[in-house]
C-alpha cells in the first residue's frame, strides 16, 4: 500500500473536495495522504473521516499545504483561481503532480502557471470526464466543417451554487469550437445579451448560462443555420466523473516530465 501514490486534496470540505476524498479512498491505485482547507475552517485539526461523518482515517485536515504536498506525489486541486495559483507554487516546490479542475481562471491566471510547470507537471483542464473532452474534440471537427452560415450557441446549466459564468467546461467548448474555425475566442465570444441588442453577428460564438437546483452539468453546443440544426450534448449525473477523471490524471503524471498538459494528453485524445 506505501508504494501506491500519495493524492492530496484541497478544498476538503467542498462538494468535490469530498467527492474526492470518496474517489482516492475506494481506489486500488491510489492513497489519501493530506488534506488541505483554508485557515479558519471548522474542519482543520480534525480527522478527515470523522469531518465527513464517519471513521477516524488517520489524515488530519490542515491549513499548512507545503507540509501536506511534501508527502504527496500528487495534488488534485478544484477550488478557487486566487488558491490555485498559490497551491502551484508549492506543488512545484514539492514536485508533485498538480491536477487543476479550478474554473473561472483568467489569461492572467493561466499565465502564473508556467514557471510552475518548468519544475512540476500540471494538468489542468475545465472538465475532466472522458464524455466532455469527446465532445470537445466533436465540436472542433464540426466547427472545422461548417462554415459561418451556421451559428455556434454554447448552453450550460449548472446548480445554483456555482459561482462562475460562463463554466471552464463552456469555455473549453468555446475554444474549440473557435479553434474549429481558425479564429480566437476573445474576439467572437458572445456573452451578454440584455435589452436591444441588434442582430446576432455573424461568425460569433454565442453562451449562455442556466443556474438551478442541483444540475450537475448539462452543456449543449448548438450548430444553427437556416433550416437546419445541428446539437452536441452532454449530460453530467454524478460528480464522480470528475473525481474519476482527477485520479487518473494524478496517476498518469507520474511518468511525465515537468510541463503544462490537459486531458486530451491523459485520454490519448
Amino acid at each position: 500500500m506505501q508504494d501506491l501514490p500519495g493524492i492530496v486534496i484541497t478544498g476538503a470540505s467542498g462538494r468535490m473536495g469530498q467527492m474526492l476524498i470518496k474517489t482516492v479512498l475506494d481506489s486500488d491505485k491510489a492513497r489519501l495522504v493530506g488534506v488541505v482547507e483554508r485557515g479558519g475552517h471548522d474542519w482543520v485539526g480534525r480527522d478527515i473521516g470523522e469531518a465527513m461523518g464517519g471513521a477516524a482515517l488517520g489524515v488530519i485536515v490542515t491549513d499548512e499545504p507545503l507540509d501536506a504536498f511534501a508527502k504527496a506525489q500528487a495534488v488534485i486541486d478544484f477550488t478557487a483561481p486566487a488558491a490555485t495559483i498559490e497551491f502551484a507554487k508549492l506543488a512545484a516546490q514539492a514536485r508533485a503532480v498538480h491536477v487543476i479542475g479550478t474554473t473561472g481562471m483568467t489569461d492572467e491566471d493561466i499565465a502564473q502557471l508556467e514557471p510552475c510547470a518548468r519544475h512540476a507537471v500540471i494538468v489542468r483542464a475545465g472538465n475532466m470526464s472522458l464524455g466532455v473532452n469527446l465532445l470537445t474534440k466533436l465540436t472542433q471537427k464540426v466547427a472545422q466543417a461548417l462554415d459561418e452560415d451556421f451559428d455556434i450557441e454554447i448552453i450550460e446549466a449548472h446548480h445554483h451554487n456555482k459561482v462562475d459564468a460562463p463554466s471552464g467546461t463552456a469555455l473549453m467548448l468555446g475554444e474549440a469550437a473557435a479553434e474549429g474555425r481558425g479564429v480566437a475566442l476573445r474576439d467572437v465570444s458572445d456573452r451578454g445579451r440584455d435589452g436591444i441588442t441588434g442582430a446576432r453577428k455573424k461568425g460569433d460564438i454565442g453562451f449562455t448560462a442556466i443556474r438551478g437546483g442541483d444540475i450537475v452539468g448539462e452543456h449543449d453546443v448548438l450548430f444553427a443555420a437556416a433550416g437546419e440544426r445541428i446539437t452536441l450534448r452532454h449530460v453530467a449525473t454524478d460528480r464522480a466523473i470528475f473525481a474519476r477523471g482527477a485520479l487518473k490524471a494524478a496517476l498518469w503524471g507520474q511518468d511525465q516530465k515537468p510541463g503544462e498538459y490537459d486531458m486530451f494528453d491523459v485520454l490519448g485524445l
